[in-house]
């Protein structure tokens, strides 16, 4: 069965903040225009797609003023700040791509879902912090800020530090049901970002935030499979995936099969807070997928057009 359908794509949270830069909302707009170009290069051709986003600087900026402001106003809880930086960058996706789309004469318009994500509230990852969040911080500084604050810090590249917060997994994407009738209509989207505010169920039902941060990624695959996606492309600061990261004997992967992916994750080669969960919920989505010819990329933002084309990026295929 040929893949059809619309592309999900997930653009990673440093697509709009970098790290370094403060990432202040004028910096974020700068990065947002430059991102959407290579959105709009595909809209032009045609291509159809749904367009999900990272948070992770955003809502660890976010929670951090929460903190700091909160010996004047209430405080705010970690679903409300995902909710807010889902609502905030969202708005700034849509708005610098419509901008695009209209200075290339495209009549489309794009639309944000605000979109609740169930988790399972006995989730491990409640135990087990592994979430990045917010900025960078050598070590000193990072220990200091763990003292401080209470923080759960994890080391992440070059040594530095980062606070983490649970990240359970996603179970069920709550407004589903109109995502999907609106992207076979070929609407185009942008849900579930940050991985959709995390939410589960009392014990009578009703739905109720929860304190934690969903990987986008993963969000990301189980929207890609129920809205029959053919293709899910997960753009990020690297061009494709490699083996030894980082090392002397570093290689870059073209493509890699459902059995070599869990392989190279057995033996460690992808970490848990990187590459790790892309692999994973790349693992999800074929594993669900109807397409017999499935396929997830792993690429740079600048070259989702050629990864798409087969020309750039890693493939990740069932075999």
């Amino acid at each position: 069965m040929k893949a059809e359908g619309p592309i999900v794509i997930a653009l990673g949270g440093n697509a709009i903040s970098r790290e370094d830069e403060e990432g202040n909302v004028p910096q974020q707009f700068r990065r947002t225009r430059q991102t959407v170009v290579w959105l709009a290069n595909l809209i032009e051709a045609g291509r159809q797609i749904v367009i999900t986003h990272g948070n992770g600087p955003q809502v660890g900026n976010v929670l951090r003023r929460v903190e700091l402001a909160a010996h004047e106003v209430y405080t705010l809880s970690l679903d409300i700040c995902g909710a807010d930086t889902q609502g905030g960058m969202g708005y700034m996706i849509a708005q610098c791509l419509n901008n695009e789309l209209r200075r290339r004469g495209v009549a489309r318009t794009v639309g944000v879902i605000l979109t609740m994500v169930e988790v399972a509230p006995d989730d491990p990852a409640f135990e087990n912090p592994t979430k990045p969040i917010g900025g960078f911080y050598e070590r000193q500084k990072g220990e200091q800020m763990r003292g401080r604050y209470g923080w759960q810090m994890a080391e992440v590249s070059g040594g530095r530090l980062r606070r983490v917060v649970p990240s359970p997994l996603p179970q069920s994407i709550v407004e589903i049901e109109l995502i999907r009738r609106l992207a076979q209509a070929g609407e185009l989207l942008v849900v579930a970002g940050g991985g959709g505010i995390p939410v589960s169920r009392d014990d009578e039902g009703d739905l109720v935030g929860v304190e934690a941060v969903i990987d986008k990624d993963r969000t990301s695959a189980l929207l890609a499979g129920a809205i029959d996606a053919g293709t899910f492309l997960i753009a990020t600061n690297v061009e494709r995936v490699a083996l030894d990261f980082g090392q002397p004997t570093q290689r870059f992967l073209d493509r890699l099969t459902i059995a070599e992916a869990r392989r190279h994750l057995a033996a460690g080669q992808f970490p848990s807070g990187s590459m790790g969960a892309k692999v994973e919920a790349a693992i999800a989505f074929l594993e669900q997928s109807r397409h017999s010819d499935a396929r997830v990329i792993i690429c740079a933002l600048q070259h989702v057009a050629d990864a798409l084309a087969g020309r750039a990026g890693t493939q990740l295929e069932r075999d």
